[in-house]
């Protein structure tokens, strides 16, 4: 994906407002060999692009005054209520350097598994992104966890997750939860008043 950003000289709450005002959002690209440098972003096009989840988990492209970089999204800003971006960070990546990435998991096949197809069970997902180490090459947008054989009663680790080629977990225990199955939820019957036996009066209410 790419991303348009111009630098800014503009600094201060005030400033920040300001540009706000103006549909704008700040922001700043760190990282590499270069220094900091604090920018400003159309600030619609921006949160269209939040919404995305790839854009949250691969590397993009900001052209920043005419150059292109490729860069990470590292944290973003939100308003308390309003639907308004109000910072966001970026890192520069180095092509020949690993990068630390929470990559969205996609669960995939739950219909048709034991769980669900035979048993009406339910899956529960604990996790839904990892946190992985790779180079920018070789970052997925996603990673899939495949469902299809799961029973009621079983769980998915993280060593049950098959991996791209050249991407691991930075999370060390493989024993993790990712997901399980449970039975499905049978309501018990309601209690009924037993009817008097004939002759006998009812309990006084």
């Amino acid at each position: 994906m790419k991303i348009i950003a111009f630098s800014r000289t503009e600094q201060g709450s005030g400033a920040s407002r300001r540009l706000r005002t103006a549909g704008l959002t700040p922001g700043i690209i760190y990282g590499g060999t270069s220094a900091p440098v604090s920018i400003k972003l159309d600030h619609n096009n921006l949160y269209h692009a939040l919404r995305r989840e790839v854009f949250h988990s691969s590397i993009l492209e900001m052209e920043l005054d005419g150059k292109v970089e490729k860069v990470l999204l590292r944290d973003v800003q939100r308003h308390a209520f309003k639907q308004l971006i109000l910072h966001v960070d970026f890192q520069r990546v180095d092509a020949n350097q690993k990068v630390h990435v929470k990559v969205p998991l996609h669960f995939v096949n739950a219909d048709v598994s034991p769980a669900v197809k035979q048993a009406g069970g339910t899956i529960h997902h604990f996790v839904t992104e990892l946190d992985v180490s790779c180079l920018p090459s070789d970052l997925p947008e996603f990673i899939e966890v495949d469902l299809s054989a799961i029973a009621v009663g079983q769980s998915i680790h993280l060593s049950d997750i098959k991996f791209p080629a050249g991407v691991a977990a930075t999370d060390s225990d493989s024993s993790k939860a990712i997901a399980n199955a449970s039975a499905p939820t049978v309501a018990a019957p309601e209690a009924t008043e037993e009817a008097p036996a004939a002759g006998e009066t009812p309990p006084a209410k």
